[in-house]
């Protein structure tokens, strides 16, 4: 149940007010945990709880504001509930079985089917009876029928939920085909004011369960201590992964034939897509001398004395990029108006984000022509480790040597 939710498969619950997507949310999760009432609009603002579901594991479910919301307020709630929806990896239209299709509900479903395989259709109120031009349309896409008050139908939709996830396009593991069976690693984690407490961070636990899950082995250690560890080592590491931080000082005590990695590219790889990245490392040999760039976090972290995202990046890009460059730094993406005076954007790790949430902003920047890398390919550029850093990836090795 500590599963991040980023690491969750996303269920989102869509459709108009009063068709029973908060009853079914309560059924699903067998409990009360949306406010359920005939006044339409009572859901408001996005709703999200987690739990397991059968070989789907731990997801998460969201339920939201009906489509057919209405005045300022309804269309600011419409607007966060398309937001859920672009991220989801399960979108669910929840409509009343013996109501016709609406003009909103058939638009919502053909603007998510050629990106969202897994969409799927419920029923509700299914003791009154089917509209039989909306059950024909709806048998196509996957669909339920439910009384969710009685539970009946929830097995079903269970059932269906479990199929319909292995046609979402889930995240890759971070070590996916980087290493097989029997494979030795070295993770390089530094303990420094950032780490938290009695813990290591998200990537370099996930990491190191990765290594287990995939029959391997792997050696953990701190940067200062590598140099005295790998010389003892009596068989080779496949691959050294380190803190993106700590680029220079690993790379000094391994030979240089041994292949290196950060976990911050791992998982720009896991959460992005390092093509785009790659692309973006092209763009520092052209920044403007009065370049705006926007630094983009995806958790509010304890800012330390040296944070990275707030004072190394930007005092390494004004020493070797452009002096006078100016940062910002945000959460989320901003509106595109204001995103166009951006000449690059800086991605974090995003290891607190869903990959469709990170796809999602490289998607917008995309369109608007403004380059982007994240950190790891940005402190491995600085330290003069590209494209080394990108050899255990060689499509997006070749495509750096292209570009």
């Amino acid at each position: 149940m500590n599963t991040p939710l980023a690491e969750r498969l996303t269920i989102v619950l869509f459709g108009l007010r009063n068709a029973g997507k908060s009853s079914l949310m309560n059924a699903l999760m067998n409990q009360e945990v949306s406010i359920v009432s005939p006044t339409p609009g009572t859901t408001t603002d996005p709703v999200t709880r987690t739990f397991e579901l059968g070989a789907l594991g731990p997801v998460a479910v969201t339920d939201t504001a009906g489509l057919d919301d209405t005045g300022d307020l309804g269309n600011l709630r419409v607007e966060k509930s398309l937001g859920r929806l672009k991220l989801s990896d399960i979108p669910v239209l929840v409509t009343r079985a013996n109501t016709p299709l609406t003009d909103g509900e058939r638009q919502a479903v053909e603007a998510l089917r050629p990106t969202k395989p897994a969409l799927v259709v419920v029923l509700t109120h299914a003791d009154a009876g089917y509209d039989t031009a909306k059950y024909d349309w709806a048998r196509d896409l996957g669909t339920v029928a439910v009384e969710s008050p009685v539970r009946r139908g929830i097995e079903d939709l269970r059932g269906l939920l479990e199929k319909k996830g292995a046609q979402a396009d889930p995240e890759a593991s971070p070590l996916e085909g980087l290493v097989s069976e029997g494979d030795f690693l070295v993770l390089v984690t530094p303990i420094d004011l950032a780490a938290p407490k009695g813990r290591l961070i998200l990537p370099q636990v996930e990491t190191i369960r990765d290594t287990l899950d995939k029959d391997c082995a792997c050696l953990v250690v701190k940067e200062r201590e590598l140099f005295s560890f790998y010389p003892l080592l009596n068989k080779r590491p496949k691959l050294v992964i380190c803190d993106s931080q700590a680029f220079a000082k690993v790379a000094a005590d391994i030979p240089a034939d041994q292949p290196l990695t950060s976990f911050s590219i791992l998982f720009g790889r896991k959460k992005g897509d390092l093509g785009v990245y790659v692309r973006g490392v092209k763009a520092l040999k052209s920044m403007p001398p009065e370049a705006k760039v926007l630094v983009l976090e995806s958790c509010a972290h304890h800012q330390q004395a040296d944070d990275i995202g707030t004072v190394k990046i930007p005092r390494l890009f004004r020493q070797l990029v452009q002096p006078r460059a100016e940062f910002h730094h945000a959460r989320q993406l901003p509106p595109e108006a204001e995103l166009a005076k951006y000449s690059l954007v800086i991605n974090c790790a995003g290891c607190m984000v869903s990959r469709n949430a990170i796809l999602d902003r490289l998607d917008v920047l995309d369109r608007l022509g403004i380059p982007v890398l994240n950190y790891g390919l940005f402190l491995a550029w600085v330290n003069g480790l590209l494209p080394r850093a990108l050899e255990p990836f060689p499509e997006v090795y070749e495509l750096y040597k292209r570009t």
